[in-house]
């Protein structure tokens, strides 16, 4: 089953059980993806987390029901999953900007968030530079952090706090891809983030609702790794996506993200496997690795 497919039946199932409360596992369930995988897809394809498009959803059909029917407030706070007036109405107002009372007033102005249909996007203007690389299984060390559902969207402050700690610079060095004075050495591959290396060895339980990220470097016979995580990461085929940038100051991972999920996997005969999907920076570039297999494979 094709990855178009797969988000759309999981959007069916969404509007199938729409007034129970929904978990990204029981959604992905329906796909052949894990829910972390899935979560991740499904952010990047439809740009917002799949709990975020859920509580739209679920607000925009509380707005229908407000406009069409003479349910009490608080029946339709129970009946879309909020234990009380109060929160269904704060939530409310967060998404259409007046309060379910007012919205009953003749000339109240709602936001109606239609269920989401995946397609193809075609965007011929801007091409992608990707490449298709086999690597063997390698060793990665570095600095870890998890995060739980939608703190994900935290890690661009765990990167700040490592850059301002100095740990950023320690880690370099450790890696041997900084000398202790701080110059950088040239031609030396080192390193960037990875999110979730570890659930993929053990550490976390698959399934189990958690990003764990880590900014790491390539291990090599030199490197020092006292102190830091480690994880292996496995013999894969990845996609490889690249971005020339003169410097980091504008990240184009998140935009890379995007376009591998949104433009190219849907069309590229490839599906994405089960791994960690990495981020890689080097000196003049930047490069989202993902796992993939031709479709059909095994």
């Amino acid at each position: 089953m094709d990855l178009l497919t797969q988000l759309n039946n999981a959007v069916d199932y969404i509007e199938e059980n729409i007034w129970d409360e929904i978990a990204l596992a029981d959604v992905s369930s329906v796909t052949a993806y894990s829910p972390y995988h899935f979560g991740r897809l499904f952010y990047y394809i439809a740009e917002m987390p799949l709990s975020e498009y859920i509580r739209k959803r679920k607000l925009s059909l509380a707005a229908d029901d407000l406009l069409s029917g003479g349910e009490k407030i608080i029946d339709l706070a129970v009946k879309y999953g909020y234990d009380s007036a109060d929160s269904f109405t704060r939530a409310f107002v967060k998404q259409h900007g007046v309060t379910p009372t007012a919205a009953r007033k003749p000339g109240a102005v709602l936001k109606i968030f239609p269920a989401i249909t995946f397609q193809i996007k075609i965007k011929g203007a801007q091409g992608m530079n990707w490449r298709i690389e086999e690597r063997s299984e390698f060793e990665v060390f570095g600095i870890e952090r998890v995060f739980v559902g939608e703190e994900v969207g935290k890690v661009p402050d765990f990167w700040a706090e490592l850059m301002q700690n100095g740990e950023y610079e320690k880690l370099m060095v450790a890696g041997g891809g900084r000398a202790p004075d701080g110059k950088e050495k040239p031609n030396l591959f080192i390193g960037g983030g990875v999110c979730a290396v570890n659930a993929i060895v053990g550490v976390h339980e698959p399934g189990s609702g958690v990003c764990p990220y880590m900014l790491f470097v390539i291990k090599t016979a030199d490197s020092k790794t006292e102190g830091y995580t480690t994880a292996k990461v496995p013999a894969a085929t990845w996609a490889v996506f690249r971005v020339d940038v003169p410097d980091h100051d504008d990240c184009q991972i998140p935009k890379l993200f995007n376009r591998a999920y949104s433009e190219w996997l849907p069309s590229s005969g490839y599906e994405k496997m089960t791994g960690p999907d990495m981020e890689i920076y080097g000196g003049n570039f930047e490069e989202v690795w993902i796992p993939v297999r031709k479709t059909g494979t095994k």
